[in-house]
């Protein structure tokens, strides 16, 4: 499995992910929400690398030029509610889409092993036989996106499966490497040392969707 983390090279995406971590700027929703935006387009253009291309030529106004299409555009799909303004960002770059949403909680215990995920709401397009992005800002312990994986792969297996989180924990990325199944490439803004009792990750950034969209009840 490939495993792609922007933290390791020197770029933008550095004070990016910086901003995002940062308490005093996490007060801004609106800028927080951008943050991940950002984030999510500068990863949309890393998988973008690993698509299958058609060449051809396009004639312009002076003579031809050989371009490049994508072969067909992937199918993004949305692990709500914090993952909306980061898939944007997926949305900018892989403009004509399709796109499937999936309402994801947990229901929290005492401490991480108590903790259990429930889907909610779900709609998603055909993924048979094509490029399928799974994205979710946090990926802790995993098992949203394992759980979101089971009910997709229902409706067919797709030629290729990517997974995208602006912060990991090594326990989530475990987690899915092994239950997974089929092959998956990781796109990730930071792998974090670890989860805490509460299954959050550390040092990571706190609950993405209570600073995008306020505490929930």
């Amino acid at each position: 499995m490939k495993i792609f983390q922007l933290q390791q090279q020197l770029s933008i995406a550095q004070t990016i992910l910086r901003q995002l971590r940062d308490p005093q700027i996490q007060q801004d929703r609106w800028r927080f929400r951008q943050n991940l935006q950002r984030l999510g387009a500068l990863l949309a253009y890393e998988v973008s690398k690993q698509l299958p291309y058609q060449q051809a030529t396009l004639q312009t106004g002076l003579g031809s030029a050989t371009v490049a299409n994508l072969e067909q555009q992937p199918v993004l799909i949305c692990v709500m509610r914090a993952g909306l303004p980061f898939y944007e960002g997926f949305l900018q770059m892989f403009d004509q889409a399709d796109s499937g949403f999936v309402g994801a909680y947990r229901q929290e215990g005492a401490n991480a092993s108590e903790l259990d995920i429930f889907l909610g709401y779900s709609a998603a397009p055909e993924i048979a036989g094509r490029d399928l992005i799974l994205i979710d800002p946090m990926l802790a312990t995993g098992s949203s996106l394992l759980k979101v994986w089971e009910l997709l792969k229902r409706h067919g297996e797709p030629r290729s499966l990517h997974i995208a989180a602006a912060i990991a924990a090594p326990e989530g990325l475990a987690l899915l490497q092994q239950q997974l199944g089929f092959p998956t490439s990781f796109w990730l803004g930071a792998v974090d040392q670890c989860l805490n009792e509460q299954a959050y990750i550390v040092p990571g950034l706190g609950d993405a969707g209570d600073l995008c969209y306020g505490r929930k009840e």
